[in-house]
């Protein structure tokens, strides 16, 4: 097992746990919440610039272990509000360029930091 930490371009972990975790074919990667990794915080204040950043933050963690989007063969969409559903799935999708892994959405009580979304994924590593 490999832990993944310090990723340039990937804002740190906000608790005790890692980006990610190497194990066997895959790279586990940890939610990502959309904080800036050049602020440091959350910047964006609606969903959609949220969705985004949070995309790029999975997009770089990906690249840093030589994966893209593709690779991903499972998310999991956590969002403050389901309502919220049909501004971040067309980002989704443009973000996976036509990749449709397996995916979970669902709505939770509160995300960390006030985030309005969160994005996990499991990525195939060859």
């Amino acid at each position: 097992m490999e832990l993944i930490n310090n990723t340039p371009n990937v804002p740190a972990a906000v608790g005790p746990y890692s980006q990610a975790v190497k194990q066997g074919f895959f790279l586990f990667c940890s939610g990502q919440i959309p904080i800036d990794p050049a602020a440091g915080k959350i910047v964006a204040q609606d969903v959609e610039g949220q969705a985004k950043q949070v995309l790029a933050n999975i997009r770089a963690l990906l690249e840093s272990q030589g994966l893209k989007m593709k690779d991903v063969v499972k998310a999991t969409v956590f969002l403050q509000s389901m309502a919220d559903f049909p501004k971040v799935n067309p980002l989704y999708e443009a973000a996976f360029e036509g990749h449709k892994p397996a995916r979970s959405t669902v709505a939770v009580a509160g995300l960390p930091l006030g985030a309005l979304i969160e994005i996990e994924v499991i990525a195939a590593l060859g």
